[in-house]
């Protein structure tokens, strides 16, 4: 992780619990306080105060209460914190999935509930959030194969409840690179495939959703180092963040631009090769269903 503010660990936090934490910290620069001060009226360190300001921790109410009265908050502003602070404090409707969720990858969830912009590339299989249940099943039986049948299948509730985001009001805009290996790639037998790719055809109605289609004839391209995905928020004090995978088992969550631009930057250029290569996906995947039904 590159200067971020998201723990890959057991505490990951809530999108609005970093966005909170952001606004301590301004308060406390606006008032031309340092750590040591805010520490000082908490009777805590100054790697607590820390902490808590990128929201790696927990609010206690007295602490935030304290805080706004430090920083001289109007009583209507700190009425107003201190309703988002309990808000906070809950946790994610993922909680109750802790055990099928890798520790690494908690914050990924929080952060692809609570995002207004999705860039994915994907080089290995269709994206988590446009499976199918049957596809998911296979993936994560693949992924996982000394699990035992009730943990798999708790797996892939979670990966089917991720999906209730492009349903809902606030649906994000989703923006999928796919390389054309991971539909031609089989995931269990040819009817999970049909089925498969009838999603995919179907997601492309959806006017949230752009899905580009990266044929094996590109060849090498910037992305080829693996998948990631790029979120964007409608808060003002979350900057973009960019996700990728290490290896099987751990993350890197980046946040400064120096690392996001270049991720924002390869995906545009993919996107526009793919639609470039393949300026119909409906057209592709309709032939690519065709042939599974051979």
């Amino acid at each position: 992780m590159s200067g971020g503010p998201l723990p890959s660990g057991q505490n990951a936090p809530t999108v609005l619990r970093i966005v909170l934490g952001k606004r301590l910290r301004e308060l406390r620069e606006e008032r031309r306080l340092g750590l040591s001060d805010a520490a000082r009226v908490l009777d805590v360190n100054q790697l607590t105060v820390r902490r808590l300001e990128s929201g790696q921790v927990g609010f206690k109410l007295p602490y935030v209460k304290a805080l706004l009265e430090l920083y001289e908050v109007r009583p209507e502003e700190a009425g107003e914190f201190l309703a988002m602070t309990e808000q906070a404090n809950k946790p994610g409707w993922w909680h109750s999935f802790r055990d099928a969720l890798p520790d690494w990858f908690r914050a990924y969830v929080s952060l692809e509930t609570s995002a207004s912009v999705l860039r994915v590339y994907e080089p290995h299989y269709v994206t988590g959030l446009l499976q199918t249940a049957d596809y998911a099943r296979a993936v994560i039986r693949a992924g996982f194969p000394e699990a035992p049948a009730e943990a798999v299948e708790q797996r892939v509730e979670l990966r089917l409840r991720r999906q209730d985001l492009l349903d809902s009001p606030d649906a994000p805009s989703l923006w999928v690179v796919m390389e054309e290996a991971a539909l031609r790639r089989f995931v269990g037998p040819p009817r999970v495939m049909r089925t498969q790719i009838g999603r995919l055809i179907e997601a492309l109605e959806r006017p949230r959703i752009t899905l580009r289609i990266l044929p094996l004839a590109a060849g090498a391209h910037p992305g080829t180092s693996g998948h990631f995905t790029y979120f964007r928020f409608g808060e003002r004090e979350l900057q973009d963040i960019v996700y990728t995978e290490v290896g099987l088992t751990s993350a890197l969550y980046y946040d400064q631009r120096r690392d996001v631009v270049p991720h924002l930057e390869t995906h545009t250029g993919m996107s526009q090769l793919a639609a470039k290569l393949v300026p119909d996906a409906r057209a592709y995947l309709t032939g690519l269903q065709k042939e599974y039904d051979r």
